[in-house]
């Protein structure tokens, strides 16, 4: 009976890190064994095939590729168009500022030879082709130059729009491969512009389409042939 007295009960304690492992343990394994209707799921996901697939990983890849050299193209096509649209703006100001000054100097020009004699008047007014021919000349050189930053304007338009229509089908084609998975045709190629333009039907008229894309160009020409006269009128009177 003493010994039953004298002994003694020890608890053994749990260490609290061992049941943090069994738990991880336990979520790890709820993991690792999903369940096999979503297993299934997966297995049969059209991603999940074109990673199975080396040569539909490659296609994806190269028209991923594709399209951000697209978004790249477009963007450098751009820029360009606006810094082309501030140049001809650029021009268009210059040739409006040159005649106002032209015009201002021979006017007071004009207006100071008011005292002269009659010889001097008609001297003066037997040359007023030379005002106008400078002027003339200039407004010709800035209208070429209006011309030629417009057709480098609708060159670049159309490689823009061009470039668009190529990302659009390609675009069109990776949704595609993304659907199908490995059931996607590898021998399928993205339509060209060209081939997508056939196809659709387009009627434009050509001088219509002409006569908007070069409105600037025939507006300066028509105030050039308005300013050619007015030498004379400021130099001779009416």
């Amino acid at each position: 009976m003493a010994g039953t007295k004298d002994s003694h009960i020890v608890e053994i304690p749990v260490d609290e890190e061992h049941k943090e492992k069994q738990q991880q343990q336990q979520q790890k394994q709820l993991v690792t064994v999903p369940n096999p209707g979503i297993l299934r799921v997966i297995q049969h996901h059209p991603l999940s095939e074109i990673s199975e697939s080396p040569g539909h990983l490659l296609l994806l890849k190269l028209w991923q590729r594709e399209e951000d050299l697209f978004c790249r193209r477009v963007l450098r096509k751009e820029s360009k168009l606006e810094s082309i649209k501030r140049e001809i703006f650029q021009l268009c100001c210059f040739f409006l500022i040159f005649h106002g000054f032209f015009f201002t100097i021979l006017y007071s020009s004009s207006c100071s030879g008011d005292d002269d004699d009659d010889l001097t008047k008609d001297a003066v007014c037997k040359k007023w082709w030379i005002p106008s021919a400078v002027s003339l000349a200039t407004s010709l050189m800035l209208v070429f130059l209006v011309q030629a930053k417009l057709f480098l304007f609708w060159k670049v338009s159309r490689g823009v729009h061009r470039e668009r229509n190529d990302n659009r089908t390609l675009t069109r084609c990776v949704l595609e491969l993304r659907m199908k998975g490995a059931s996607f045709d590898l021998s399928k190629e993205p339509m060209s512009g060209k081939r997508m333009k056939s196809s659709s039907v387009e009627i434009k008229w050509k001088p219509v389409t002409w006569f908007s894309q070069y409105l600037i160009t025939i507006v300066l020409l028509c105030f050039a042939g308005f300013f050619f006269p007015v030498s004379k009128f400021i130099l001779c009177g009416f």
